[in-house]
């Protein structure tokens, strides 16, 4: 028996997508200003549907995307104009291919591809308390 775990590891990728938080998933006409679904909360459900490994959204507290200004969140209320980013991860013909599919959605935004290695780990196998002799 072996006390070591098994650590084994996978070539895999990472997206990040640079938005602001007011950005919506359809185009802001006024019937539809407040109940248009925010853009990054779309590209979290599209990434689930699409089977990716993983999609968050960050929000941020400080910077500035595409060359814009310099922004901060603002002391009592939120910045709509703030920097927010969401992170997908999955192999890479997989996110290639969501990127093909949510083009009109992602073609204004910064978009940022890393590779990545994915670990997975098996830990040591424990006997059994009745095993001993």
């Amino acid at each position: 028996m072996t006390d070591t775990a098994i650590l084994t590891s996978s070539e895999i990728g990472m997206l990040r997508i640079y938005m602001m938080p007011r950005d919506t998933a359809e185009p802001r006409k006024a019937w539809k200003l407040w109940s248009a679904r925010p853009l990054y909360r779309e590209l979290v459900v599209q990434a689930k549907a699409a089977g990716l490994m993983n999609a968050v959204a960050h929000h941020t507290h400080y910077g500035f995307s595409n060359h814009g200004p310099v922004l901060d969140q603002g002391a009592e209320t939120s910045n709509p104009y703030l920097t927010m980013c969401v992170e997908l991860i999955g192999h890479r013909a997989d996110l290639e291919l969501f990127c093909q599919r949510h083009a009109a959605l992602l073609e204004t935004k910064v978009v940022i591809y890393k590779q990545l290695e994915h670990w997975s780990i098996e830990a040591p196998a424990r006997p059994h308390p009745e095993s001993k002799a």
